[in-house]
């Protein structure tokens, strides 16, 4: 069965599709996967920076984390370089960045939202053959949709998820000389660890998928054993 895909940036969605893949490479989701390959029991995406602070202050054991320079309040930055040495065994994260947790939120209607970059795109893609999905909205978060470092890391899934032999190397390499991955390098964005667009670009580094799902009134982001 043929696969359709569509790939999306967050202003581009006028209506919940059934199946979203939300892509953030740099560096959301590949922040959010080490904080679950470190322990953390799931990961509630924020709707503002102000809902972070409320959500952590109701509850002084979660760790909350933002893109950007460290400000008081948050526990954590949006950098995988950084947060790989944290110990985050059982711990609730909530995360609020620029473009990967918006474009989960603005998905959270759909039946499946699968959360994803490089690092978890074999068992992203394999949740998406499993459940024999025919139609996929993909979600270019960045840049307003034209970053091609989550293009090409959509387009490579849905490769996968189609079956197709597929090498990666052609797709890093457009996510390498991306525009992100050159601020990241050149220091213009703050909160970032030289190793950042490395760890970034490693393939299947973690053997999960990450699904989102509504509990209550929060997103809620966590690991899942593939095949759903």
């Amino acid at each position: 069965m043929e696969m359709e895909t569509r790939f999306l940036g967050i202003t581009d969605l006028v209506e919940a599709p059934s199946v979203a893949v939300v892509v953030d490479v740099m560096r959301a989701f590949t922040v959010a996967a080490w904080a679950f390959a470190r322990g953390a029991e799931k990961i509630v995406l924020a709707e503002s920076l102000d809902e972070a602070l409320a959500l952590k202050a109701s509850r002084p054991d979660w760790v909350a984390l933002k893109d950007g320079p460290p400000v008081p309040g948050f526990d954590l930055v949006n950098s995988p370089g950084l947060l790989r040495s944290a110990d985050l065994g059982g711990r609730t994260v909530v995360q609020k960045t620029t473009a990967g947790t918006v474009g989960a939120l603005a998905v959270k209607e759909a039946s499946l939202v699968l959360c994803a970059g490089f690092v978890v795109a074999e068992a992203t893609a394999r949740v998406l053959r499993t459940r024999e999905c025919d139609s996929v909205t993909f979600v270019v978060t960045g840049d307003d949709g034209r970053a091609d470092e989550d293009l090409a890391c959509a387009q490579y899934i849905a490769r996968r998820a189609a079956g197709a032999g597929t090498d990666a190397a052609e797709f890093l390499r457009r996510a390498a000389e991306s525009r992100a991955a050159a601020e990241l390098a050149e220091g213009v964005r703050q909160g970032v660890h030289p190793d950042d667009v490395a760890l970034c670009l490693e393939v299947d580094r973690f053997p999960f998928a990450m699904a989102a799902t509504l509990e209550g009134s929060l997103m809620v982001l966590r690991p899942c054993a593939t095949p759903l």
